[in-house]
């Protein structure tokens, strides 16, 4: 029996990303509160306005789909503003409660992507002033320019409402090269004055979000998106995973705050400004292609492990000449077979690296059944993988106005959701991304998001061919950082319940 979840309960950035939604548009506002009554009083409104998970459309009464929408999120430090029990806090976990910035070292937010070259608002947030301490995140996604604008003001008005009890932070860069906006503004690339699923590397984004148990998707959608069983098909992943109050995939109910009301249903945000280092990408990908025999754009692919242009997956296409027959046969599948094109790959012809790198982007984040060298060590291939998934959120921000250069203010604002920071996100970020012991690849790391750029011991790949190759596999050497973190912090996101009892001042955890 499929698994039945409270839609009306969870907030509708976790099953939704809103972006493939035509929602283009998303707007972050981070508020301190400075008083708890009125940060209550605060909540409340804004609780009232909180778009659900529920579906759009459907039913003998549809709810109809917003112009625009709004969700929340808080810090520990936002939850001890708004005066919940000790009790409950104590619950929370350690690395939430430290924070992103006590734990860069673990996260290899070193040398440019250290805490001190972020954004202000996350430099000076649990820092120096109490009062400039970020403690909830509003997020207002829309479907047009005005829509965004009509959301925000609405929420200025319920800031305003509070008489100084609750304020908007200041501290975001923006594209005149300030560090005072009140906000950070995101939105979808457009080309040929067309929305496009890309970002500013030129890569199509968004493709392979986990489907879990009580999804509201279609059933093919699970599909590489899953989890692999041993007969070759595919089921959902545990709900436990990425919400709390549900079993994961040990059959266990995740680590979560008391009482259950606070916790069942909310889900932990990884909230991370990264600026994209363009000129640096485009300088490396043109020197090094231009001695990769297949070229710069199946480089650039490698550096991934999909093709920029439409996301084709290197294990099926891992050449020019596949790589045009998979487009041909693309060009005309049905919605549902290119879902499954993009999607629907395992790494079992490719366990020795020559066709999807060991340094690849997608196979360091989600290596699927590839880690496990002996095919019966689990009863479930992928076990490895499948406790490490992370639902991923955002849109790009600003525009590359000069492709040679690295300064200006553009790149990605990604969020990821998952039950547990440290066995999830954490984890992936420290072992997969910047180490490569686990893929046998010593201290390799992922090219895209690796913290590459260290002169005593500078960063090399390895981009492995085909066991019975001729070619030689070719080095990339001297990978400079292209990904820089430039800020960010741990959130809670509650439940509809949750919230309502946090605006009431009813948390009871006895």
């Amino acid at each position: 029996m499929k698994k039945q979840l409270d839609l009306m309960d969870i907030q509708g950035n976790v099953l939704r990303a809103y972006g493939r939604y035509n929602f283009p548009l998303a707007r972050y506002v981070f508020i301190n509160i400075r008083d708890g009554a009125r940060g209550r009083d605060f909540l409340k409104r804004v609780t009232e306005r909180v778009t659900t998970a529920v579906s759009w459309g459907e039913g003998p009464d549809p709810i109809q789909k917003p112009l625009h929408t709004l969700n929340v999120a808080f810090t520990y430090q936002g939850l001890k503003a708004l005066e919940l029990p000790r009790a409950s806090l104590i619950g929370f976990p350690m690395e939430f409660v430290m924070g992103m910035r006590p734990r860069a070292d673990i996260l290899g937010d070193d040398k440019r992507s250290a805490p001190e070259h972020w954004d202000p608002i996350w430099r000076d947030s649990r820092h120096r002033d109490r009062h400039k301490d970020v403690h909830a995140w509003l997020a207002i996604n829309a479907q047009t320019p005005a829509a965004l604008h009509d959301g925000y003001e609405e929420l200025l008005q319920l800031v305003h409402d509070t008489a100084g009890g609750v304020l908007v932070l200041t501290g975001h860069r923006g594209d005149d090269g300030k560090e005072n906006l009140a906000y950070q503004d995101v939105h979808v690339l457009f080309e040929n004055g067309k929305p496009t699923s890309k970002e500013h590397f030129g890569y199509t984004d968004g493709i392979g979000d986990p489907v879990f148990e009580g999804m509201p998707s279609k059933p093919e959608r699970v599909v590489g998106r899953g989890k692999q069983m041993k007969d070759g098909t595919w089921a959902p992943l545990e709900t436990g995973e990425f919400i709390l109050g549900h079993r994961d995939e040990a059959q266990e109910y995740p680590s979560a705050p008391s009482p259950q009301l606070l916790s069942r249903n909310g889900t932990f945000m990884v909230y991370r400004k990264l600026h994209e280092n363009v000129g640096s990408f485009n300088q490396l990908v043109e020197e090094e292609g231009s001695k990769y025999p297949g070229g710069k754009e199946l480089l650039a692919a490698k550096f991934v492990g999909r093709w920029r242009d439409n996301g084709a997956p290197l294990v099926s296409a891992p050449d020019a000449t596949s790589k045009a027959a998979w487009d041909d046969r693309f060009s005309r599948a049905a919605p549902l077979e290119k879902d499954r094109m993009l999607s629907g790959f395992t790494y079992n012809d490719d366990m020795q690296g020559g066709k999807c790198p060991f340094s690849s982007h997608i196979r360091r984040i989600n290596p699927r059944a590839s880690l496990e060298f002996n095919k019966d060590a689990f009863d479930t291939p992928g076990a490895l993988s499948n406790r490490r998934r992370v639902l991923r959120r955002g849109l790009p921000y600003g525009q590359v106005n000069d492709p040679t250069r690295d300064d200006g203010n553009h790149g990605i604002v990604i969020m990821m959701l998952n039950a547990s920071i440290s066995r999830q996100f954490e984890f992936v970020q420290q072992q997969w991304i910047n180490y490569g012991n686990d893929f046998h690849a010593a201290n390799e790391k992922d090219i895209i998001l690796g913290n590459h750029g260290d002169d005593d011991a500078p960063s090399r790949a390895v981009i492995q061919v085909e066991p019975d190759s001729d070619d030689a596999p070719y080095i990339l050497k001297k990978i400079p950082r292209l990904v820089e973190t430039r800020g960010g912090d741990y959130f809670f996101v509650p439940s509809m319940t949750a919230l309502r009892m946090m605006a009431q001042g009813i948390v009871d955890p006895t």
